[in-house]
């Protein structure tokens, strides 16, 4: 794992984080920890949702495709 260091905050953002790890019952370093990995997984979340929102507006204006699955199957089985 890596380690960061970061100088010079502000006081009062110091001091707002420790505030909020304690409301969490996490420590200073927990809490950032947390922060920073929430983050770091935000464009991902949201490029989910943006699709999730898309195959949803799809199947609304279309129907739901069914499950090829089966028909795949049976012409495999036919084949032999």
């Amino acid at each position: 794992m890596s380690e960061l260091r970061v100088r010079n905050m502000d006081d009062w953002i110091v001091s707002e984080l420790r505030a909020r790890a304690k409301s969490h019952g996490r420590s200073l370093e927990a809490e950032l920890r947390e922060l920073l990995r929430a983050e770091a997984v935000r464009p991902r979340r949201e490029a989910a949702e943006r699709a999730r929102a898309l195959r949803d507006a799809i199947a609304q204006e279309h129907g739901l495709l069914p499950d090829s699955a089966a028909l795949i199957r049976e012409e495999r089985d036919s084949r032999g």
